[in-house]
């Protein structure tokens, strides 16, 4: 189906409003995009931040009467009359089978492969974990994984038990569990998270050794290693809860970290964590040690 972008300049304050506007008028998505290349990191849970200079961009179906549309807007006060907009269609694409064929086996260390479900092993005999994420966060293909999964493949985990707090599609949790886990409790605020990590454990013959909870059912319970990869505002706010999982002499890790906000997250856990040297890849950090 092909499809049309209709594309207007606003501020973070006009934003949302502009955007409930192209919905009523029968934008099939709308998505805010930075329109000057503003950094902008960490929104916290259920806050919705926007830039300064943010773009709105409606999603319209070829057919819809796009000059009708753009009248509508015409005659709002948020907009006015000569209000600018760009008007450009959309490739025809079938985007899900695009992102997976882009997405593609991938190592980390020296034993460990992230294999997407649907593709052959390159290895069949290193420890490979079969993904499919879902809706959830967690393909390996982003630093802050890549990070937490290689301190994985480089430490003792066997007959482990282990906690992945934020557990996403549940590619850590799984990594330990084929790394020789004993057993590994998966935490997520997300029920659809919960829900795939559970599915990607089925599909690799560990579902007997997930337990998966929400933070409000999380059991309570000493871990062997305990995996946090989620964002330094959480992980310093969590920093009690996140810390009491790990018993006395167990391995903590911490991703989700900004190559510049290493220094805070190591003042939260140093009273607690014997500190690793942090590792830097790119623009993001990862921060472990040993439980005091």
């Amino acid at each position: 189906m092909p499809w049309l972008q209709l594309k207007i300049d606003s501020s973070a304050e006009q934003a949302e409003q502009i955007g409930n506007m192209l919905s009523a008028n029968g934008a099939q998505a709308v998505t805010f995009v930075d329109a000057k290349d503003t950094p902008m990191y960490e929104p916290k849970p259920g806050e919705v931040m926007l830039w300064p200079d943010t773009q709105v961009v409606g999603l319209f179906d070829a057919s819809d009467d796009m000059p009708s549309i753009i009248n509508n807007l015409q005659k709002a006060k948020v907009l006015g009359k000569d209000f600018n907009y760009r008007l450009e269609p959309l490739e025809d694409k079938d985007w899900e089978r695009e992102w997976m064929e882009n997405f593609h086996p991938m190592q980390f260390g020296s034993r460990l492969w992230i294999c997407p479900s649907w593709r052959e092993v390159p290895d069949p005999d290193a420890v490979n974990v079969m993904l499919d994420p879902g809706l959830a966060f967690g393909t390996g293909t982003h630093p802050t994984t890549a990070l937490c999964l290689k301190w994985l493949d480089g430490i003792d985990v066997e007959d482990k038990v282990v906690v992945d707090f934020g557990c996403g599609s549940g590619i850590l949790a799984l990594a330990a569990l084929k790394l020789g886990a004993k057993k590994v409790i998966g935490i997520d605020i997300d029920p659809q998270a919960l829900q795939a990590s559970m599915e990607n454990a089925s599909r690799n013959n560990v579902a007997d050794r997930l337990k998966v909870y929400l933070p409000d059912d999380q059991p309570s319970l000493k871990a062997d290693i305990v995996m946090a990869n989620i964002l330094s505002g959480p992980l310093i706010e969590l920093q009690d809860t996140i810390t009491d999982y790990c018993k006395k002499g167990g391995s903590l890790v911490l991703s989700g970290i900004l190559a510049e906000q290493i220094a805070k997250i190591e003042a939260a856990y140093a009273k607690d964590i014997t500190l690793d040297p942090s590792v830097i890849e790119g623009e993001w950090a990862r921060v472990s040690g040993i439980k005091i």
